[in-house]
């Protein structure tokens, strides 16, 4: 069984923290905190961040709810096509894929190494979204809400999430603020509600794939969970844009990392 040990007890304050401080982004660490600090096997990692990241979002949306920010019927149409391909592709894709994928001499990529090296694409366009400088969009007043392309979003990020375990607020949020008219705030705050909903639902897809360590991982949440409340609240006297921007940098760096590591 998995050990909570220090480097794993600070990793899940920060997850929580940078997500209470940027209102996305901190989750992008938990699989590479599983696997690299606490030495948790990649496939079940992911299984182990839907849990976490769908804890800790939670903790963020309720208190969304309480200020009324959350748009719950956009929320709702993009959050069930999305927990349904969470479900299904931790299920039915992820198990099905062999340990063993290629070999080539001594070169041979695993399941594990898919996991990582896709993971770490997914981690390059988080950094990006979050490196470059978002510019502001101009709401429509007659502007529909998309949504069939709500819907194929969801299905999307579903597939994504499952894959890799990640939140995806980074794909979310501008789906929001396009496909759905959404303001910023409301398109943030919605979005955490969605990233609650699927992964949690989508963890469900595991039970019975993979032995969970539920004492080590309920801890884990638990302190993921203690970090965001740190961060909203920190969040009114640091300048979470700036900070997020620095962040950005580091899951870049942390990216390129992953990918020598299982390639090299």
């Amino acid at each position: 069984m998995e050990i909570l040990n220090l480097y794993g007890l600070v990793g899940a304050l920060v997850i929580g923290t940078v997500l209470g401080l940027t209102g996305g982004g901190g989750s992008i660490l938990t699989v590479p905190v599983l696997v690299y600090l606490l030495s948790v096997n990649p496939v079940t990692a992911t299984a182990y961040s839907l849990f976490i990241v769908g804890s800790t979002a939670l903790v963020g949306a309720i208190r969304n709810a309480q200020k009324g920010m959350i748009e719950y019927k956009v929320g709702i149409v993009f959050a069930i096509p999305s927990f349904i391909s969470v479900f299904l592709t931790r299920k039915i894709i992820v198990p099905a894929i062999p340990e063993v994928i290629f070999t080539l001499d001594s070169f041979i990529l695993t399941k594990d190494m898919v996991v990582m090296i896709f993971f770490a694409v997914i981690m390059l366009a988080a950094a990006i979204s979050m490196i470059r400088e978002r510019k502001e969009i101009v709401l429509k007043k007659d502007v529909q809400f998309n949504y069939p392309l709500i819907i194929i979003e969801g299905l999307v990020v579903g597939v994504l999430t499952g894959l890799v375990g990640a939140g995806g607020g980074f794909l979310i949020i501008p789906a929001l603020v396009l496909f759905a008219n959404l303001p910023m705030k409301k398109a943030v705050a919605t979005s955490l509600m969605i990233i609650a909903i699927k992964s949690l639902i989508g963890f469900l897809g595991d039970i019975g794939n993979i032995e969970i360590a539920w004492g080590f991982l309920l801890t884990f949440a638990g302190l993921s969970m203690i970090g965001i409340v740190l961060g909203i609240y920190l969040n009114n006297f640091i300048d979470g844009k700036k900070l997020k921007k620095g962040f950005g940098w580091f899951v870049l760096a942390m990216a390129i990392y992953i990918l020598l590591k299982e390639l090299i």
